[in-house]
C-alpha cells in the first residue's frame, strides 16, 4: 500500500501538469477563453517552483506541453481523413508524436526556470517568461520550424496585445507568463511582487494603445474576396476544375464600371497557370484557362489568385511544381507571380520521399510530385493597388518573416487552404494573421475556399469576415497600412532583447549581493 501511496503521489505532479496543459490550449480559437491560459500558467509556475529536482520540473513542462500541443493542435489529425492510402487513425497518432516534439520546448523553459528562477517567486516568473520566448522562437526556426500558436496570440483579444508593435508575438508570450504570475502571486499574498510586474506590462499596453491613435482611412480601392466553400473533398476530383472555375467567376460577378480588386484562394486554380512541358496539348490548355480567367475581369481590373506551376528537367514530364499566387489582368495577362516559400513537410512536399514512398506514405495534399519552394517575403508593384506583400497559407505565422524588409508593400494578400483543417485550424490561423497586422502595422486581406476569409486592419482588427463552410463575398476596400512599427523595423531582435532584460533583471540583483557579501 505505501508503495503505491508512493507511486501515486510520484505521478500526481505530471498528471497535473498534463491537464494544465490542456486548460492552457483552450485560450486559443475557437474557444477564447484566455482567462484559463493565464491560470493554467500560473499553475505551471507553482508546480516547477515546488519540483524538488530539476528532471521532476523538466518532467513537469514536458507533460504540460504535451496536454498543450495535443489539444491546440486537433485539427491536423482532420487532415489525415483526407488521404485514402491512410487511416483516420493515424492522424491523432501523429499529433500525439509531434507533441511528444513540441513538449521539449516548454521542457526547456521549465528546467531553465527550475535551475535559475528559484526559490525567490519573482525571479521564476521572469526567468520562465524570459525562458518561454527563447523556446518559442526556437521552434518556430529550428527543424524548419513550426511557429502554429505560440501562446501570446491568446491575448489578442485584450489591450495587452498592443505591446505586439514593440516585442512581437514572442515577447507578447513572455507578457502572457508575467500575467500568469501576477495571478500566482496575488494567490500566495505577495502583493509588491505582484505589483512590480502588473503595473510596467499594464501601463505599457495603456500606453502603446493610446499613443496609435485612431486607424488610417482606408484606400478607397474597391476589393471584393470571394470564399467559394469548395471542401477538400471535391476541389481535387476529375472534372471538378471546370465547375470550381465556373462558381468562382459567378461570385466574382459581371466585371464593374470601376476597377477592382478580387481576390481568390490557395490554389483556386488547379490547373496550371505555368508550365513546363513541350506539348502542345497542355500549352493549349493553360492557354485556355488564362483566357477563361480573363473573362472575368475588365480593364483596370486585377486578380490575385492562388494557382499551381508545373516544371520539368526535360520537358517531357512533370518534375515539380510551386504553389503560387498569381497577379492576373484583363485578358490574363499574368503580371507576377509570388512561389511560397516556407512549404509545409508532409502537405506540399514529402521528406525522405524514397523511404516513406516504399512504406506507402505518401503527402497529405493530393499529387506525386513535390514543390519547390520560393525565394521569401516579396512585394510587386502591380496596377490598381500599387506594392503588394504576399503570404501564402501556413506562411502567415511566421513571426518577423513576412514582410520584404527592401520594399514594404501597402497590404498583405493571404490566400489559405484551411479546408482540411477542421473547425479549429481555420480561427486559429486567422488569429496569427491577425497578430501579423498588428505587429507589423499592416493590412491583411485573406481568401480561403471554405473559411475564414477575412479582411484584417494594420492594427489587427476584425472588419470583416466570412463564416465558416459558407459561399459567399466581402466587396470592401483596401485598408491603409500604418508607418512601420518598432518591430517592423528590428523583428525577432526585440523579443529576444526583452528575454535578455528580463533574465538579467532576475538574476543580476542576487548576483550583485552575492559580491558584495564576498568582499
Amino acid at each position: 500500500m505505501r508503495a503505491i501511496a508512493a507511486k501515486s503521489r510520484s505521478v500526481k505532479p505530471y498528471l497535473l501538469a498534463f491537464v494544465t496543459g490542456l486548460v492552457a490550449a483552450c485560450g486559443f480559437e475557437p474557444l477564447g477563453l484566455w482567462p484559463l491560459t493565464l491560470v493554467a500558467f500560473a499553475l505551471l509556475l507553482r508546480g516547477i517552483g515546488s519540483a524538488p529536482r530539476m528532471r521532476s520540473a523538466l518532467a513537469q513542462g514536458w507533460w504540460f506541453g504535451i496536454g498543450f500541443f495535443t489539444l491546440g493542435l486537433n485539427w491536423i489529425a482532420t487532415a489525415f481523413t483526407f488521404q485514402a492510402n491512410m487511416p483516420a487513425w493515424l492522424g491523432w497518432v501523429a499529433v500525439v508524436l509531434l507533441a511528444f516534439y513540441l513538449a521539449v520546448y516548454p521542457a526547456m523553459a521549465a528546467g531553465l526556470a527550475w535551475r535559475h528562477g528559484r526559490p525567490g517567486r519573482l525571479r521564476l516568473v521572469m526567468v520562465l517568461a524570459a525562458g518561454w520566448i527563447v523556446t518559442e522562437y526556437l521552434r518556430a526556426t529550428m527543424f524548419t520550424g513550426f511557429a502554429w500558436n505560440p501562446i501570446g496570440v491568446t491575448l489578442l483579444p485584450t489591450f495587452v496585445s498592443r505591446d505586439a508593435v514593440l516585442v512581437g508575438t514572442y515577447g507578447l508570450s513572455g507578457l502572457t507568463v508575467l500575467l500568469a504570475g501576477v495571478i500566482l502571486l496575488v494567490w500566495e499574498r505577495h502583493w509588491k511582487s505582484a505589483a512590480a510586474l502588473a503595473v510596467p506590462v499594464l501601463g505599457a499596453a495603456g500606453l502603446v494603445a493610446i499613443a496609435a491613435g485612431p486607424p488610417p482611412a482606408a484606400t478607397g480601392t474597391p476589393v471584393r474576396i470571394v470564399q467559394p466553400n469548395i471542401g477538400q473533398e471535391e476541389k481535387w476530383h476529375e472534372g471538378y476544375d471546370e465547375e470550381a472555375l465556373a462558381l468562382l467567376r459567378r461570385l466574382s460577378g459581371p466585371p464593374a464600371r470601376r476597377a477592382r480588386l478580387l481576390l481568390w484562394p490557395e490554389a483556386a486554380i488547379t490547373r496550371p497557370l505555368e508550365n513546363q512541358l513541350v506539348y502542345r496539348y497542355y500549352k493549349r490548355e493553360t492557354e485556355a484557362t488564362l483566357n477563361e480567367v480573363g473573362l472575368t475581369l475588365a480593364p483596370g481590373d486585377l486578380l490575385l489568385s492562388g494557382g499551381v506551376t508545373w516544371r520539368s528537367t526535360s520537358g517531357l514530364d512533370v518534375t515539380s511544381g510551386t504553389n503560387s499566387i498569381f497577379a492576373i489582368a484583363h485578358g490574363g495577362r499574368i503580371l507576377g507571380r509570388y512561389d511560397k516559400a516556407h512549404l509545409v513537410p508532409y502537405g506540399e512536399y514529402l521528406p525522405m520521399r524514397p523511404i516513406l514512398s516504399a512504406l506507402g506514405l505518401s503527402r497529405l495534399a493530393p499529387g506525386d510530385i513535390d514543390f519547390d519552394p520560393g525565394p521569401g517575403p516579396r512585394s510587386f508593384d502591380l496596377p490598381l493597388v500599387g506594392r503588394v506583400g504576399f503570404q501564402l497559407c501556413y506562411e502567415i505565422v511566421f513571426s518577423g518573416e513576412v514582410i520584404d524588409p527592401k520594399a514594404r508593400p501597402n497590404f498583405l494578400f493571404n490566400p489559405s487552404n484551411d479546408a482540411w483543417f477542421g473547425r479549429w485550424g481555420p480561427p486559429q490561423h486567422l488569429a496569427q494573421a491577425r497578430m501579423r497586422a498588428l505587429e507589423e502595422g499592416m493590412p491583411v486581406l485573406r481568401s480561403t475556399p471554405t473559411g475564414i476569409s477575412a479582411v484584417v486592419d494594420a492594427d489587427g482588427r476584425l472588419l470583416a469576415s466570412l463564416p465558416w463552410r459558407k459561399a459567399g463575398v466581402i466587396d470592401t476596400t483596401v485598408p491603409s497600412p500604418r508607418p512601420p512599427t518598432l518591430f517592423a523595423r528590428f523583428g525577432n531582435a526585440l523579443p529576444l532583447l526583452f528575454a535578455l532584460l528580463l533574465a538579467l533583471a532576475a538574476l543580476l540583483p542576487e548576483r550583485i549581493a552575492a559580491r558584495r557579501k564576498a568582499g
